[in-house]
């Protein structure tokens, strides 16, 4: 679960069901989660004698606290819409536009710079562990560091130039 943060590129998970235990986990663990109406998220094991300590984890760092613990403490399911109210899933949709609108973000994604989008992945994450101040002096170098990109460089030229910019997706910086 631990190498989805690590991953240079954005994680979606699509739901449509019910996700539950390490399932519940994944998906509290993506960057992004799109669910259809009917799906459902829940964190059984209590109810036979299994906590389930792993998926709380995720699910601490995506719920807020109380919501948390009634998901951990009574095992009973979140809805879709439950979940997307409390921040588990960023969006949800009717069964027949699942496929649909998760593939639209996924295309989205993929307009944008790798190199871009790796950075400010890694960033996001490295901040998220840091208090506010630290945050913002991480934060800020990386917007410095990100002009030296070259896709940083020509994100900045092609909207001077009002057109729409060329990737490299390389990682170095524009010589």
């Amino acid at each position: 679960m631990t190498l989805i943060q690590r991953l240079p590129v954005p994680v979606i998970a699509k739901v449509n069901g019910l996700a539950t235990a390490a399932g519940c986990q994944l998906v509290a663990s993506c960057d992004i989660a799109v669910a259809s109406e009917k799906s459902r998220f829940a964190t059984p094991g209590v109810n036979i004698g299994l906590f389930c300590s792993t998926p709380a984890v995720a699910l601490g760092r995506s719920l807020p606290r109380k919501v948390a613990l009634e998901m951990l403490f009574t095992g009973e399911p979140l809805s879709a819409h439950e979940a997307l109210m409390h921040g588990l899933v960023s969006k949800v949709v009717p069964e027949e536009k699942l496929e649909e609108e998760t593939r639209r973000i996924s295309h989205k994604i993929c307009e944008s710079s790798k190199s871009v989008l790796a950075l400010g992945k890694a960033t996001f994450y490295r901040q998220m562990a840091q208090d506010l101040d630290t945050a913002y002096k991480i934060t800020s170098q990386v917007m410095v560091d990100n002009l030296t990109l070259r896709d940083g460089q020509e994100g900045i030229e092609a909207f001077i130039q009002k057109r729409k910019p060329v990737w490299s997706h390389a990682q170095d910086e524009k010589k």
